[in-house]
């Protein structure tokens, strides 16, 4: 399944950047593959090929995450996506 993440942030986009690059081995369990765009210095986007919805969901929800959401005003807006033909 194709997700779009759109996230907000204090912290600067190489920080963001830097945990979503951390979290890419274990990430590898429930997805295939991603494409993380910066849309500005607080703000990015988040293409991911998604096969175990519940698996990213729990990775998601850890409370190491959580804690890094709270430490960061992270707010992560997670939209399904269809090819349109």
């Amino acid at each position: 399944m194709n997700i779009c993440i759109v996230s907000t942030y204090s912290c600067t986009f190489d920080q963001f950047k830097e945990l979503v690059d951390e979290s890419m081995e274990e990430a590898k369990a429930f997805m295939s593959e991603y494409e993380l765009v910066r849309v500005n210095e607080h703000k990015s986007i988040m293409l991911v090929n998604v096969h175990d919805m519940e698996k990213m969901q729990a990775f998601m929800t850890t409370p190491e995450m959580q804690e890094w959401d709270k430490a960061n005003n992270c707010v992560d807006h997670v939209y399904s996506m269809e090819r349109v033909k």
